[in-house]
């Protein structure tokens, strides 16, 4: 499975921003897809996942309530909304998946999401 991200860029804090993750083939149901992101200086982190089958979320509590995850199964693109964006949010960030927990044995390219104060 090849990852496609798309979206990010430069955002004032508290703004909002959509990212996107298109497989490159139909995935299973036991599938999940989801976001890392790394910032300069720290380790990659958890984000935020979405079971491809149930449609069940996962996320990191520093996201909780401002960052939704969904899903196309037609499209097999997974959309990630970024909203009230904090500086801290400022990262790389890395579409994944994986048939277990957690997501991380296919890796799309990074898309840079910078939220200024």
């Amino acid at each position: 499975v090849q990852l496609q991200a798309s979206g990010g860029g430069l955002v004032q804090a508290g703004g909002s921003l959509n990212l996107s993750c298109q497989a490159s083939e139909r995935l299973y149901s036991s599938y999940i897809m989801g976001w890392f992101r790394q910032a300069p200086g720290k380790e990659r982190e958890f984000v935020i996942s979405i079971r491809w089958g149930s449609g069940r979320t996962n996320s990191a509590d520093s996201v909780k309530g401002r960052f939704t995850i969904s899903r196309d199964r037609t499209e097999n693109t997974a959309n990630l909304q970024m909203t009230s964006l904090k500086p801290e949010d400022t990262a790389v960030y890395y579409c994944t998946g994986g048939s277990s927990w957690p997501p991380d044995r296919h890796w799309g390219q990074g898309t840079q999401v910078t939220v200024s104060s």
